[in-house]
């Protein structure tokens, strides 16, 4: 995968303890309507490390589903967990994001 153009990464809105999925759906219309190339779902912006492992999936299919192949998704996927990364970048994969972005973990 070749990086150009603008990609945005996105925050997680919450909603009475839970991810708000309207909001979530219309930041993602926005970014394309700004023609953005593509956008970076659950990345440290997007608030992973609150995220449990479902949240964070739940995420990376909205937003791959919202985008709905009109931009690139590059879902965020990284942990201090090598098995919980793996995991969600299998996920991510399978959803159908264009890529992925690890973070090295950080020191406990």
């Amino acid at each position: 995968m070749s990086f150009s153009g603008t990609y945005t990464a996105l925050i997680t809105p919450f909603r009475d303890g839970g991810i708000d999925v309207p909001a979530f759906q219309a930041l993602i219309e926005r970014q394309i309507a700004a023609k953005v190339t593509g956008i970076v779902p659950v990345g440290t912006t997007g608030e992973s490390p609150t995220l449990d492992t479902e949240e964070h999936i739940e995420v990376i299919r909205l937003a791959v589903e919202f985008a709905a192949g009109r931009c690139e998704v590059v879902a965020g996927t990284g942990a201090n967990a090598t098995a919980e990364a793996i995991e969600l970048t299998e996920a991510a994969e399978k959803l159908g994001a264009t890529g992925t972005l690890q973070v090295c973990p950080y020191y406990n």
